[in-house]
């Protein structure tokens, strides 16, 4: 279905912003990108999603291996015990008394890429090391990446914390034949995205599909 993704502002990257801005999306693939009214006047049978803030190319995980396979992500129900955050592997077993067996590890990952999906993360390096982590960051839709050059920073499921603003972060620019990989902020510029971090994502949009929806 066609599908038209709208905003306040769209920033593409290595283009100019687009205030009342729109992105079409056809399939897995960006159809246009451009001032709301001319994109839909293109697309005049496009379902309009209308989103707060500012939409922008998805996002690139630099920790993908150090998230998924060396921090313990909690189940929900686990929080009165081990809180929200992740957790080092030193850490849950200090809290625990043992490492994560099997069906936890497994659970976690499940979890951290969720998690990553809630902050607007569309490509995750660093994985293709680890064959069943690799399966499960493909089946939820992540596009995998080798992790080359890797910026300074700390491990933290916010991209930004590596790749400080906007350009750093994402994975390519939103451009027309690429791939419909969208994230959404309910922030108004891109100062107050990189002062908010990507805890600000309300939405996350893999190939052409919604797969975060925060509202």
């Amino acid at each position: 279905m066609l599908t038209v993704h709208a905003a306040p502002l769209v920033l593409p990257v290595g283009a100019a912003a687009v205030p009342g801005g729109a992105v079409a999306v056809d399939g897995d693939r960006i159809a246009a990108v451009g001032e709301y009214d001319a994109v839909v006047a293109a697309h005049p049978a496009a379902r309009v999603r209308r989103w707060p803030g500012v939409l922008t190319p998805g996002l690139r995980q630099w920790d993908g291996a150090e998230l998924l396979t060396r921090r313990y992500h909690p189940d929900p129900r686990e929080a009165d015990e081990l809180g929200e955050l992740p957790l080092t592997d030193e850490d849950f077993e200090k809290l625990t008394g043992g490492r994560p067996d099997e069906r936890r590890r497994s659970g976690s990952v499940r979890r951290g890429l969720q998690r990553m999906l809630r902050h607007g993360t569309t490509h995750v390096a660093g994985v293709l090391g680890f064959p069943d982590v690799l399966t499960a960051a493909r089946r939820a839709g992540l596009t995998a990446l080798p992790a080359a050059d890797v910026p300074v920073g700390e491990p933290s499921l916010d991209p930004f914390v590596r790749g400080g603003d906007l350009a750093g972060s994402v994975n390519g620019p939103l451009a027309v034949g690429g791939r419909a990989d969208l994230a959404v902020f309910d922030v108004p510029d891109e100062a107050a995205l990189r002062a908010a971090g990507a805890a600000a994502c309300v939405a996350t949009v893999l190939g052409g599909r919604l797969v975060y929806r925060g509202r």
